[in-house]
């Protein structure tokens, strides 16, 4: 059985870029718009776990404070 992913829907967008370095990058064969899309999705990626982090920051606290008055759980089990 064959899964094939969907194609994503694709818009064009005009951006500004640094000139020098819009004609190396095409110099040396980098496709500007994969690129410029690869870049974006690490950065949405970042900031969505900067904002899960906040969004969670009580209960991480709290795990954290959990650990540090009684040890982590069941590590009496632990082989290493």
């Amino acid at each position: 059985m064959t899964v094939t992913a969907a194609k994503p829907h694709r818009k064009p967008t005009n951006i500004s870029l640094d000139v020098d370095l819009l004609n190396e990058a095409k110099a040396l064969g980098i496709n500007i718009s994969r690129t410029a899309e690869l870049s974006l999705r690490e950065a949405v990626a970042k900031q969505r776990a900067v904002l899960w982090k906040q969004e969670n920051k009580a209960a991480i606290d709290a795990s954290n404070s959990y650990v540090d008055r009684q040890g982590i759980p069941l590590a009496s089990h632990r082989k290493f």
